[in-house]
């Protein structure tokens, strides 16, 4: 059998290996809660007929939580952890767990499953429907439900920070930061590849740079409960997520993201004018 043969072979026997779903799950000091969200998403995916990965990529947890993950996981092969060599953000983090992964299709969930892991299916279903790219769960489309609120001043910021997001990226999403998100993987690889924002402001940034090259994106309503044990800190958290965002539009008006397809690159015209006046 010749070389490239063997190459092909191979191939496909890689390709018939791969899951049809990965789970990343990013984690940061969840040693408490840990446990029981990933034997939920275990016996969840026992009852699929499908196959399926889970990455945990604990950011750099100081509370014993790799530890627990090693000993909860270590029965299950399609489980495995990655760990970040200090805290970078929940963004570098599920960035860094979506380009490990090998399914067909990466769904990223928040580690207390504030959105059940078992809306998966809706949103499984509604890119196998459509044909879309990308599907996020949201929590504005059908209020009645989320079974517990947010603090009234934590959705009040919310509503902010959406109407902050629509005005510097162009998005006409209404909830970008539902931490359940499903996404085809190879046509959305670009786009997680180039994000830069590594905190909370990660949503809205990958969503545009989807929307950018091409991709569609559907908004699907999920059931969701608020966890008051939430990392987010209001104060430091929402100022750095506005930068973030902020900071999204001034890198799409400097050209520091790769062009749309058939978009020239920022400064070609002028290069070419100079040229041809000199």
């Amino acid at each position: 059998m010749q070389r490239g043969d063997l190459k092909a072979r191979d191939s496909q026997a890689e390709a018939s290996r791969s899951p049809f779903l990965s789970i990343v799950v990013p984690a940061y000091n969840e040693a408490q809660r840990i446990a029981r969200s990933l034997s939920t998403i275990h016996w969840y995916l026992a009852s699929r007929t499908y196959s399926a990965e889970v990455i945990v990529v604990d950011d750099g947890s100081t509370d014993g939580m790799a530890e627990v993950v090693s000993s909860v996981i270590e029965a299950w092969p399609s489980f495995r952890l990655i760990r970040n060599d200090q805290n970078r953000g929940k963004g570098y983090s599920v960035r860094r767990g979506v380009l490990e992964a090998r399914g067909e299709y990466v769904l990223f969930t928040d580690a207390d499953l504030s959105a059940p892991i078992d809306q998966t299916g809706i949103l499984i279903a509604a890119l196998e429907s459509t044909g879309a790219d990308a599907a996020v769960g949201s929590r504005a489309l059908q209020r009645e439900l989320i079974g517990v609120h947010q603090p009234l001043f934590r959705e009040l910021g919310g509503i902010c920070f959406n109407l902050a997001v629509r005005l510097l990226t162009g998005l006409k999403l209404r909830d970008t930061q539902c931490g359940l998100k499903l996404f085809r993987r190879e046509a959305t690889r670009r786009a997680f590849e180039q994000m830069k924002a590594e905190r909370f402001g990660f949503d809205p940034e990958l969503l545009f740079l989807v929307e950018r090259w091409g991709g569609r994106i559907l908004e699907i309503p999920v059931r969701w409960d608020n966890d008051p044990a939430t990392k987010f800190n209001v104060l430091r958290d929402a100022v750095r997520s506005f930068r973030e965002v902020a900071d999204v539009r001034w890198r799409a008006l400097t050209g520091q993201y790769p062009p749309r397809q058939g978009q020239p690159v920022a400064g070609a015209e002028t290069a070419r004018v100079r040229h041809g006046s000199s």
